[in-house]
């Protein structure tokens, strides 16, 4: 069983996961977001072993240098947003001075793909190429958890403003993507409250 904590970090209130598995003493990060202070105590006598990223932006990667030197773990993130996280520019952070500093780290580890396979505290993380918020978006789904990022929260869906961002591919990644999967998956959004897939389907006002 997954066992899922949620740390909501930063001026942007961004959703970072903390996620167990049978072994408690390792653990996957999600998104780990700026001001990762209660973050970085929980995870004091943890093995991480990755980071996860749904997308590179300032405010769900503001944590990641802190963590990486911390833990000494590797970070995934799409191909498509490669440079962001050495790009305050492309990151965002460059552009909202009232928010946060220029965010820069190293380059990720790793690169996701769609339909790549993570074999990480003894579950699997399937990850779908979910673009439109911004062209190097991803979700995870693992069993019955789907980790979205700011593609899908409950009763609303990402912005398209922002670098990279693109309505069309946002909508058909929900639609053609998220909405195929069981009305009983739940979702983990990049802010704000889970909901699940069944409800969004029927509730969520920006989609018919």
């Amino acid at each position: 069983m997954l066992n899922i904590q949620t740390f909501c970090l930063g001026p942007l209130q961004t959703n970072a996961y903390l996620l167990t598995g049978e072994d408690p003493g390792r653990a996957v990060i999600i998104d780990p977001g700026m001001n990762p202070g209660a973050l970085m105590k929980k995870i004091q006598p943890l093995e991480i072993e990755a980071i996860l990223l749904t997308h590179a932006h300032f405010d769900h990667m503001g944590g990641v240098d802190e963590i990486r030197k911390l833990k000494n773990c590797p970070v995934y993130l799409h191909d498509l947003e490669a440079e962001w996280l050495e790009n305050p520019k492309m990151n965002g952070s460059l552009n909202w001075p009232q928010v946060s500093p220029p965010l820069a780290t190293a380059p990720a580890e790793y690169s996701l793909d769609e339909g790549q396979k993570l074999e990480l505290i003894g579950h699997t993380f399937t990850v779908y190429h979910t673009p439109g918020h911004s062209p190097g978006s991803v979700s995870f789904l693992c069993g019955d958890d789907l980790f979205s990022g700011d593609v899908l929260f409950k009763l609303g869906v990402g912005r398209t403003d922002l670098y990279g961002g693109r309505e069309r591919d946002l909508f058909d990644s929900i639609q053609n993507k998220l909405f195929t999967f069981n009305d009983e998956v739940k979702v983990y959004p990049g802010h704000g409250p889970k909901t699940t897939i069944g409800y969004e389907k029927v509730h969520n006002p920006y989609i018919s």
